[in-house]
């Protein structure tokens, strides 16, 4: 049965992190000074088992959800990632299975990614340029791996996304060149307005390139048309270019133009928590019920019972709330 949240809403889209832990420190998520040596790691027994999160995937896919991705932190530091995506891949049903990574070990994993039943990942990669990538990224790695890593997921078959986080004194001159790469490589490239997530990443409004200024500054060298939804949800508003009518790229709009009336997303934590939106100031613990042996039709209830109060719309009322709401750290529910 059909069921909606307070703002006929459906469930359709599941993000699954599989890991708080990441091999970057990009400061829009991980900056450095915060998630350093010391930093407490959620300790192993705290983090769902690859059985009990495949056995929510199923029943998140009996109550209708049609995509499921695995975030992380980065998700393919995950031990038995290829299996756990087996296990997804073997759920009954026609649906989207796709994975956000960094890159910069997906080259290792595509093949046998592909094998075990992955359809699609999107890759972050915010510059091409090595002194701007590798200050932005907090580890100092280039790009090079990162595009390895796309070019061996093109290899072996698998959709690519390019995700491109555009922060204003720091990228916004990688632009042109992220689009000339995404047009070369044939790949779809998404620009991400800077968001507030979390509360350590230091967001301020004027740090924001909307994304009217990217559509312009590329409409001067590609020109653009705008694309129709293709579903419900969708995330970004999308255009096609003129003279390469096949290729598109896309623009995540959260601050300037936040698309909170279709979200239908849902997230999951390392931890077993559901977050009704990226902006959640608490999660729903749903780890305690599926360790103390909870049927899948009782999952199914908590899960139903968390989505019909749902009535986040942060990106809508953020100038309200002036970013001062508590928030959680991307890497812990990924993007």
């Amino acid at each position: 049965m059909s069921f909606s949240d307070t703002f006929s809403r459906p469930l359709r889209d599941v993000r699954i992190s599989v890991t708080d832990r990441c091999n970057f420190r990009c400061r829009y998520c991980m900056p450095a000074e915060v998630f350093g040596e010391n930093y407490a790691f959620l300790p192993k027994p705290d983090i769902l088992s690859l059985e009990e999160i495949a056995k929510l995937a199923r029943v998140f896919c009996d109550l209708g959800v049609e995509k499921i991705r695995l975030t992380g932190g980065e998700p393919l530091l995950r031990r038995g990632l290829t299996d756990l995506v087996s296990m997804l891949a073997d759920i009954p049903g026609d649906r989207d299975l796709a994975m956000t990574t960094n890159g910069t070990i997906l080259a290792r994993y595509a093949k046998k990614l592909k094998a075990a039943g992955l359809q699609r990942v999107t890759i972050s990669l915010d510059a091409l340029d090595p002194e701007i990538f590798a200050h932005m990224n907090g580890v100092g790695a280039t790009p090079e791996r990162v595009i390895e890593g796309i070019g061996a997921a093109l290899e072996y078959g698998l959709g690519v996304k390019i995700n491109s986080v555009i922060q204003k004194g720091v990228n916004e001159d990688q632009v042109l060149p992220l689009a000339e790469f995404a047009r070369e490589h044939g790949v779809t490239l998404r620009f991400i307005e800077f968001m507030d997530t979390g509360n350590t990443n230091g967001w301020k409004l004027d740090q924001m390139v909307p994304y009217t200024e990217m559509v312009q500054s590329l409409h001067q060298h590609f020109p653009l048309e705008p694309l129709e939804p293709m579903h419900v949800g969708e995330t970004a508003r999308r255009f096609r270019y003129k003279d390469f009518p096949d290729q598109e790229i896309g623009f995540i709009t959260s601050v300037s133009r936040p698309f909170c009336a279709d979200c239908n997303r849902i997230r999951l934590s390392a931890d077993g928590s559901l977050y009704t939106c990226l902006f959640a100031s608490k999660g729903h613990d749903i780890k305690t019920a599926l360790r103390d042996g909870a049927s899948a039709e009782e999952l199914a209830d908590i899960i139903r019972g968390i989505w019909t109060v749902r009535d986040d719309r942060y990106s809508e009322l953020r100038s309200e709330i002036g970013g001062t709401q508590i928030k959680p750290e991307m890497s812990y529910i990924g993007g």
